[in-house]
């Protein structure tokens, strides 16, 4: 399993929200750039990035901050957040970005989605952010009519290679990831599961990793040090045999 720290944007800071409320979110750092360094110096070969603007806006406010992200860090970088055109795809991917992930388009455009596979294949992932059992857009401010586990099937059915999935109601709530519904995907679809939401300790790493999915997000956990990120990746690495 794959560690992806993730760092949230929202005018060029790096925040994190409450179960996705807008009105409830914490500044942690003010150097995005800064953050991604200090993954580096953890470990970590992957960050996580969604711009909280672009995912209500459908824009790309923070596309210069990604960019340096990406290349002052080196690292794969995946970033999600608005992307909901082809030249949007293809600006990030220029960037220097390795992964985008759609959400509201893999929802709404299904044409974009299929356009987007065809051109960039596994560079494009789909977000499921789950809200009462449904697929949350728009931010996680609108539930669509989609359910969640029919929409992964349609994805995986598509070609989609990757599908970050995110339980909203854990979200920051520093309660612990979903575990059954990550073992639920896990038996059911054969793509590269990436659990977001809750994961706030070593146990649920460790459980989650258990599963064999692809990999899991740590957000709050890390800025509040509930979780040691050194210790997370040397944990997920050495579980998949890499000696270092």
């Amino acid at each position: 399993m794959l560690i992806f720290p993730a760092i949230d944007l929202f005018e060029g800071k790096a925040v994190r929200l409450f179960k996705g409320d807008y009105a409830q979110m914490t500044v942690y750092n003010e150097d995005p750039v800064a953050v991604a360094m200090d993954f580096v110096a953890a470990g970590a070969d992957h960050i996580h990035v969604v711009d909280l603007e672009g995912a209500k806006s459908g824009e790309t406010p923070n596309i210069d901050t990604v960019s340096a992200i990406a290349r002052r860090s080196g690292l794969f970088v995946e970033v999600g957040g608005g992307i909901r055109s082809m030249e949007v795809v293809d600006r990030y991917l220029a960037a220097g970005v390795s992964r985008v992930i759609l959400g509201t388009a893999a929802v709404k455009d299904e044409d974009f989605l299929k356009a987007a596979l065809a051109k960039h294949g596994d560079k494009i992932a789909v977000g499921v952010d789950i809200k009462d059992g449904y697929v949350a857009i728009k931010g996680w401010v609108e539930k669509s009519e989609y359910d969640a586990m029919e929409f992964c099937a349609k994805m995986e059915a598509l070609g989609v290679k990757t599908i970050i999935c995110t339980d909203i109601s854990k979200d920051g709530a520093m309660k612990g990831a979903n575990h059954e519904l990550y073992r639920e995907m896990a038996k059911r679809f054969g793509v590269q599961i990436i659990a977001s939401g809750g994961v706030s300790s070593m146990d649920d790493v460790q459980r989650l990793a258990a599963l064999d999915i692809y990999g899991a997000i740590i957000g709050k956990a890390y800025y509040t040090g509930a979780i040691d990120l050194k210790e997370a990746v040397l944990y997920a690495k050495k579980r998949n045999g890499v000696k270092k």
